[in-house]
């Protein structure tokens, strides 16, 4: 049988009030001066104690004192208890005076009515320990489920962009280029294939770190560009700008390079007289900053219809990754080049917390 969250609340309402009472009412019957009537103040007392802490935890799920970090939560929880032990003492006392139960001398002195009060207040604190510890453990493990869906969404995102830039026909293209270069310049073949070397060991690495240096990155996309101007010759120019605090920021692997390649696929290698790439990365305002320029013009319809894992990949990653302190823009700067820009914090990924 499934039971709600309500309904198990309502039982351990009911459960724990009543155990409450049966305790007290066995106690006191052991006692010489016990009578039949104090029963039914017991019933009273369980009955008014529900109604109390059922309003107590409305009272504190419209506060959102939940969502409080314990240090808050403690003098909350205090003041509460010892109020609504003294509010839970005046119900009792006016039950028990108003239907001849108890009388006001069987009260005793004041040290006996405090004696009551702290008792009382004692039963709220421990009833808003017991609250507090449920909602701690469901959030800790609710923490831990979205913490595991979190690694598994960034791993699957990493593989995806892993599968498309070591595509076939990069390497296909790299090889048959460094290949015409064996004959004709036997050092640029040499050191073709140390860059084709590089940027493969780089993508093998990421599937074992989240992220990477900006100067990493940067350094695999140059060995890629150069790649790519073997085949496209006079037709791709390339510049990276950057700097010492830009390169020590952490980014995720293949964000960059990603984005690098959906220039050249849908704008370099689309015009005749070819074109040129410009990565200018900088520290703002406590973001990195990369701005990506390249030769070409982009349809914003696009962005919305895109099937592939550039300008789509990059936007999922960065909202996962980063939320909303991460911003992404890509549009025409003029009728032949688009300008992509990309923010992130430089306090690195953001995994999502949990107030309990």
């Amino acid at each position: 049988m499934n039971l709600t969250r309500n309904r198990v609340y309502w039982i351990s309402q009911f459960s724990g009030w009543t155990l409450f009472v049966l305790l007290n009412v066995i106690i006191s019957s052991t006692f010489e001066e016990f009578k039949t009537e104090y029963i039914y103040s017991w019933i009273f007392l369980g009955i008014a104690g529900i109604s109390v802490s059922h309003l107590y935890r409305n009272f504190i799920k419209k506060n959102g004192w939940k969502n409080l970090p314990l240090k808050s939560i403690l003098p909350r929880v205090l003041l509460a208890s010892v109020m609504l032990g003294l509010f839970l003492f005046a119900l009792t006392f006016l039950f028990n005076i108003s239907f001849k139960i108890v009388s006001i001398e069987e009260y005793g002195k004041i040290g006996g009515v405090i004696a009551r009060i702290v008792n009382l207040s004692s039963l709220f604190l421990f009833w808003s320990v017991l609250y507090f510890s449920v909602h701690y453990l469901e959030n800790y493990k609710k923490a831990e489920i979205e913490s595991l869906i979190f690694e598994a969404a960034v791993k699957d995102f990493e593989l995806k962009t892993l599968k498309a830039q070591l595509n076939p026909h990069f390497i296909f293209n790299a090889m048959n280029s460094i290949r015409a270069l064996i004959e004709e310049d036997p050092e640029a073949a040499k050191n073709a294939v140390t860059k084709l070397s590089n940027l493969m060991r780089y993508t093998l690495k990421i599937e074992r770190t989240e992220t990477v240096p900006l100067a990493e990155e940067l350094r695999t996309i140059q060995d890629y560009l150069d790649l790519e101007k073997i085949r496209f010759e006079e037709r791709l120019n390339y510049k990276i700008i950057t700097n010492a605090e830009a390169d020590r920021v952490d980014i995720p692997p293949m964000m960059i390079q990603t984005l690098v390649e959906n220039g050249i696929k849908h704008g370099i290698s689309k015009s005749t007289t070819g074109g040129e790439i410009e990565i200018n990365c900088s520290v703002v305002s406590d973001k990195l900053k990369i701005v990506i320029i390249n030769t070409g013009s982009f349809d914003e319809e696009q962005l919305k219809n895109s099937k592939g894992f550039g300008v789509s990949n990059t936007v999922q990653r960065l909202n996962l990754l980063y939320g909303d302190e991460s911003s992404f823009s890509i549009k025409n700067l003029n009728h032949n080049q688009v300008i992509t820009e990309i923010k992130i914090p430089l306090g690195g990924i953001k995994h999502e917390s949990f107030n309990y």
